[in-house]
């Protein structure tokens, strides 16, 4: 009776102190359903935000292109502009001493003349030939002139008419240079002007676009780990693209991988902030090869290069091939890896991405 009444306390406390173990219940058919809606939910909710982030990137790039167009027109605008600046200086000097030839034949004429004063009666035909600006009328007056003079007088007055004759050609030519000038500089104005406008209105579309960009990128982000895509981006964009060649192409690519960072601004070259064919003429300049700031011409500075043989430092071209170089409205500096260094767009920094995108044309070796 004793043990009886024994275990039956230590079960009452038992069933005090250590309350029974309740199994968890196990998710109903109903319960899965749900979770595999929600997933399904979710994924479609992913794949409409990256299709929307996809049309705003490439409104984005549509922007940045006809931007970058305009902004490589007004550079090719400078580069014809200080070409027909340099043929009508050129074409001034050459004037300008045409002139003083001129005026030293004037003064021998004079001396010609005063000589043959009281002696010959010629000084009054010759005072003609003086102011004679060489019409078409004068020329029997002229012939007949030459027809009295002799020897060294009808040289010194044959010199002076091949000496105004010449100057008259080259006014004609320096006013034709003038009129290049001012039409070089007038299609620059017009460059310039189409390009700010194009800059102003991509900055104008690219906020709203941005914005709209921004929220879907961070409903992306709440599905990824932010810190392992930006140490991917990181590891692909700059790990083991430094160089140690020294090759002209090795030194264009380091240098360019020097300038990361730096800000976008149309026209620019240097040394704070660039546009995209500022930074590649400044690192070709490094390895001692002069290009123009234009990527019309960058496009011509060297031969074609298969894309299957790029090597470091060669230039990678974005547009449309076309026989006309304004086409070409991008241009970057190939790395390694598949990757380049370019300066993209306005509100952009120098960064490193990759070299394949749909409007990639071509590529050059600057020599």
């Amino acid at each position: 009776m004793r043990a009886f009444r024994a275990g039956l306390l230590v079960c009452c406390v038992l069933a005090v102190f250590c309350p029974p173990v309740v199994a968890e219940p196990r998710p109903s058919t109903r319960d899965v359903e749900r979770a595999r809606q929600a997933v399904h939910q979710r994924s479609k909710e992913l794949g409409r935000t990256n299709a929307e982030l996809a049309t705003a990137q490439a409104r984005l790039d549509e922007l940045a292109a006809e931007a970058g167009r305009l902004v490589e027109a007004y550079n090719g605008a400078r580069v014809l502009l200080r070409r027909a600046e340099q043929t009508h200086e050129q074409a001034k000097a050459r004037l300008t001493a045409a002139d003083a030839e001129v005026e030293a034949a004037r003064r021998d004429v004079a001396v010609l003349a005063a000589e043959s004063y009281g002696g010959l009666g010629l000084m009054g035909p010759m005072v003609g030939m003086l102011v004679d600006r060489g019409t078409t009328d004068g020329y029997l007056h002229r012939a007949s002139i030459l027809g009295h003079l002799q020897g060294q007088r009808a040289a010194i007055l044959t010199r002076m008419r091949d000496a105004q004759e010449v100057a008259a050609i080259l006014r004609t030519q320096a006013a034709g240079a003038h009129v290049a000038q001012q039409a070089a500089a007038e299609r620059a104005r017009q460059a310039e002007t189409a390009a700010r406008e194009a800059v102003a209105r991509q900055r104008r579309e690219t906020r709203a676009l941005r914005d709209r960009k921004e929220t879907l990128q961070r409903r992306l982000d709440a599905a990824r780990s932010r810190a392992e895509r930006l140490a991917r981006k990181r590891a692909a964009s700059v790990a083991g693209l430094l160089g140690r060649g020294s090759t002209r192409g090795d030194v264009a690519a380091n240098w360019a991988l020097s300038q990361l960072g730096k800000p976008y601004v149309w026209a620019a070259d240097g040394p704070s902030s660039y546009d995209c064919s500022g930074l590649t003429m400044r690192a070709w300049e490094r390895a001692g090869v002069r290009l123009d700031h234009w990527t019309g011409t960058q496009w011509t500075s060297g031969p074609r290069v298969p894309l299957d043989q790029l090597r470091r430092g060669d230039l990678l071209f974005f547009g449309r091939i076309t026989d006309d170089p304004g086409s070409i409205h991008h241009v970057g500096i190939y790395v390694g890896r598949g990757q380049m260094v370019h300066a993209p767009q306005t509100g952009d920094v120098v960064r490193v991405a990759s070299i394949w995108r749909g409007d990639l044309v071509g590529a050059t070796r600057p020599r």
